[in-house]
């Protein structure tokens, strides 16, 4: 018990050492510190958090909403979970499996806890542990470190830390939530879907009027159920449109000459916002404040994105209308540009594609460097990215070898390896398992797009940590990370420096990312759509 800052100091923690800390079972903090232990309130912890600035070692994310849960949001933390994942793959972190990976058990003998594992539980299930709590956590951080030295320290420890901040982003974003008003989403639905049903015959009868917008153009006759596969093929194939499939790719080029065709790729856009993002979804996910919420995780346990649940990374783009910054606030939003590229040139190292960064729209270089038209270009380098070996993306493909060898190089080196069941690992180290079953030509194609992905997702996390940081004094909070975009609500007032400043953050962001000064690496442009406006539909223009 006491004043943690003065134990702090006794214990002789500076800024950034490592602390263990948990809640304990009856909410309180407990913390462990250089062999010295303390107890005590959450506020004591904030006020430690500004003077000294540790780094927090947590087993999890848990810990982090606990805390924003009573209005403390740390600074720095180093997370075991999110840290477990970059050094042995998959999703499962609970205490229990990372503290015996880290013990050298090997993770296919580890029990699965049953149920939630939390931080009581879990100890239970790994007899040779130490209760798992504060003391713990430190020491399976040390571990963690230790081991993330010996692979090199540099880049993955600074990956391991920007993962373990990007969870407390998670935490704030998880609480916070996206500002949405109720009032235009409601007119949105109403617009698209019909009005709000009141009880089942009204919902009946309002999906009976859709449907029938898409079964007047329809031959008498016809299959009319929409909601089968087999029978909009055979009212497609009644009305002289033969298909083999009905996906929406596969119907687009009849949009402009049949009434039905159109009709229908209409209807399925309002089906699915009907079905998923209806008025159930909005009653269940917005509250009462005008916040969407949704549980964020730091990474998607593969290549390593971010995500959130309740829909909010795969929102129609028509209800982004809906999302409209509060009163007296504005959003900023940023988006990076042809990111993917841009970072295959700085993993691979290769300097001719990285001067191609230069450009605000890289693939004109390239497409002058190949000899063809941009699209061709853009054609070429995704083909690159995802193992296009035939068709147009193919030939595209085959002339990068010639234009830009060391990053097709380093795509087939990663091709070759995963089709082998080798495991690979991420510019920043996370490891991506390789060793499973399926086709060795796909698993090829993972691979090789997968240390691309991977690696864009650990710059965009450490932007998305840096504008965390850098913006807070603005009175500016992240409420959304969508793939390679940001959006942030700040004071109306203060919007412009917030966008100038996100810019800022992205020279910043990079210049650590991208590792050693004069290396092809460093000499990458990347590059950020801002804008401000007050709706994200506005700002995504």
């Amino acid at each position: 018990m006491g004043d943690l800052v003065a134990a702090l100091s006794l214990a002789g923690v500076g800024q950034g050492d490592l602390v263990g800390l948990m809640v304990t079972r009856d909410g309180a903090l407990a913390a462990t510190m250089n062999g010295a232990e303390w107890a005590g309130p959450a506020a004591d912890v904030a006020v430690a958090d500004a003077q000294v600035r540790p780094r927090w070692a947590m087993w999890s994310q848990e810990t982090a909403r606990t805390l924003v849960g009573q209005g403390i949001r740390l600074a720095t933390g180093w997370d075991i979970a999110a840290v477990h994942r970059l050094l042995f793959g998959g999703w499962r972190a609970d205490p229990a499996y990372a503290w015996a990976c880290l013990h050298g058990q090997r993770p296919d003998q580890v029990p699965v806890v049953a149920g939630a594992p939390d931080l009581f539980s879990a100890a239970d299930d790994a007899p040779d542990a130490p209760a798992l709590g504060a003391a713990a956590a430190l020491e399976a951080a040390g571990l963690q470190l230790a081991s993330l030295t010996e692979q090199g320290g540099g880049r993955r420890i600074s990956t391991a830390r920007c993962e373990s901040t990007a969870e407390l982003l998670c935490a704030e974003l998880s609480a916070d939530g996206l500002p949405v008003n109720r009032a235009a989403a409601e007119r949105l639905l109403a617009e698209i879907t019909g009005p709000r049903p009141h009880g089942p015959s009204d919902a009946a009868a309002i999906r009976a009027e859709r449907d029938a917008r898409v079964l007047r153009h329809a031959p008498a006759g016809a299959a009319n159920d929409l909601r089968s596969p087999v029978q909009v093929k055979a009212l497609l194939a009644a009305a002289g449109i033969d298909v083999p499939d009905t996906r929406a790719g596969r119907l687009e080029r009849f949009r402009e000459s049949s009434p039905l065709v159109a009709a229908l790729l209409e209807w399925r856009k309002a089906e699915r916002i009907a079905t998923t993002y209806g008025y159930s979804w909005l009653d269940e996910h917005l509250g009462a404040d005008g916040r969407l919420r949704g549980t964020w995780t730091g990474s998607d346990g593969a290549a390593g994105r971010m995500t959130a649940s309740s829909g909010l990374h795969n929102m129609p783009a028509v209800l982004r209308q809906a999302v409209l910054a509060e009163d007296g606030h504005a959003f900023v939003r940023a988006d990076l540009g042809q990111i993917e590229p841009r970072v295959l040139a700085a993993v691979s190292g290769d300097g001719a594609l990285a001067a191609a960064t230069a450009a605000d729209d890289m693939y004109l270089p390239v497409a002058a460097e190949l000899g063809v038209d941009r699209p061709t270009a853009k054609v070429a380098m995704i083909a690159a990215m995802y193992g296009q070996t035939t068709g147009h993306g193919g030939v595209a493909a085959r002339r990068m070898r010639a234009a830009y060898p060391v990053a097709m190089g380093y795509l087939d080196e990663a091709d070759r390896s995963a089709q082998a069941g080798q495991d690979l690992r991420t510019y920043g180290g996370r490891l991506l398992r390789m060793s499973g079953g399926g086709n060795e030509a796909a698993r090829g194609r993972y691979g090789r797009n997968a240390v691309v992905q991977g690696a864009a997702a650990e710059l965009f996390k450490m932007w998305a940590v840096t504008v965390r940081a850098r913006s807070a004094p603005f009175g500016a909070r992240i409420v959304l990370c969508l793939h390679d975009e940001l959006l942030l609500q700040v004071p109306a007032a203060r919007a412009e420096e917030v966008a100038a400043l996100v810019g800022g953050c992205l020279a910043e962001a990079s210049r650590r990312w991208a590792g050693r000064p004069g290396g092809a690496g460093s000499r990458v442009r990347f590059i950020a759509d801002i804008s401000v406006a007050g709706s994200w539909a506005e700002a995504k223009g």
